[in-house]
């Protein structure tokens, strides 16, 4: 089952020429789920090989323009395309509201939008991995989210399920999904008598905008991928307090804390390239990287390798002046 993380919009609260305002978007098999729609998110969608599919659902973090203003827009081009799927969109307290005051401004739609407003500490189960929303510090209703996999069951040992007579087919298959058999002779064999250990699952947590805080250390302890913020580096601290938000540094110690297993630099400033936070949050937590715009972090199990950052590897279509943005 593949799993990463697309990168679509990783600048602060303004675009740059190279960087889009906040959108990320996680693949795991055959779901899409986009956390924060910024301005013209639609637009990076159809400039990736991603192309601008119909989504089922959308998180937002924050009521924040730069998380929202894609919004109305990607709702639009839908309708004008006869959608008829289902949206839901989830988010904290206030989002019903948000979306009742934009309908102003992409009018009627072709298809049922749900809102959903949820807190920290709301789990959304999705069959073998749940979506759960924690608390962050920015100083309005904001939340991150945490996408975690059920644990796996441990490697089938087939010369055991021989010795103990489990014929091949369902049998076998039941045993690997965690029920217990009964056998022509009438013996039970258990699953934990032919499984071994059970295996890690993944997990990829994105704050959106905070300020560095516990309840992040807390819901991303152990992740595969901590996707957060570092609008500012530490010569702009004072500016980072007093409007909620991050630098690379304390996003470092965050990360270290947490033990997560790569740390991912979003929402940067335009003031700065991204090589800035880079350094300076290495400093603290090794596996530090900072994705531009179309990059990707795959996730892939334990057992085949680390997290791992491809550079445009959501492939845009260039042009003469869409040159990489600078990365560290």
């Amino acid at each position: 089952m593949d799993l990463d993380v697309v990168f679509l919009g990783t600048s602060g609260s303004a675009p740059t020429a190279k960087r889009a305002t906040s959108a990320t978007l996680i693949r795991r098999g055959g779901d899409r789920i986009l956390i924060d729609c910024g301005e013209g998110t639609q637009r990076q969608l159809l400039r990736s090989d991603v192309g601008l599919i119909d989504l089922e659902e959308i998180f937002l973090t924050h009521f924040h323009a730069d998380h929202y203003l894609g919004l109305p827009g990607m709702l639009k081009t839908f309708a004008l395309r006869g959608r008829e799927v289902p949206l839901t969109l989830y988010g904290p307290s206030g989002l019903r509201d948000l979306l009742a005051a934009l309908r102003r401004v992409f009018g009627n739609l072709t298809y049922p939008v749900e809102t959903v407003e949820i807190g920290p500490g709301d789990v959304l189960a999705r069959g073998d991995y749940e979506i759960r929303a924690f608390a962050v510090d920015h100083r309005t209703q904001a939340l991150g989210y945490l996408i975690a996999e059920a644990t796996r069951p441990g490697r089938f040992d087939v010369a055991t399920a021989d010795t103990l007579g489990v014929p091949p087919g369902r049998e076998r298959g039941a045993l690997q999904r965690g029920e217990s058999v009964t056998l022509t002779s009438g013996e039970i064999v258990h699953p934990e008598q032919v499984l071994g250990v059970e295996r890690p699952a993944r997990s990829i947590a994105l704050t959106g905008d905070t300020a560095p805080a516990a309840t992040v250390v807390a819901a991303a302890e152990g992740v595969d991928l901590l996707v957060h913020e570092a609008t500012f580096c530490g010569d702009e601290l004072p500016r980072a307090r007093e409007t909620g938000h991050s630098t690379a540094g304390q996003a470092a110690v965050v990360a270290r804390e947490a033990g997560v297993k790569m740390l991912a630099l979003t929402h940067v400033s335009s003031r700065y390239f991204g090589r800035e936070a880079g350094d300076e949050a290495r400093q603290l937590f090794a596996n530090t990287v900072v994705p531009a715009d179309f990059d990707i972090i795959e996730i892939p199990y334990s057992e085949r390798g680390e997290p791992t950052l491809v550079h445009r590897g959501a492939r845009p279509r260039r042009s003469p002046t869409d040159a990489p943005a600078p990365d560290a």
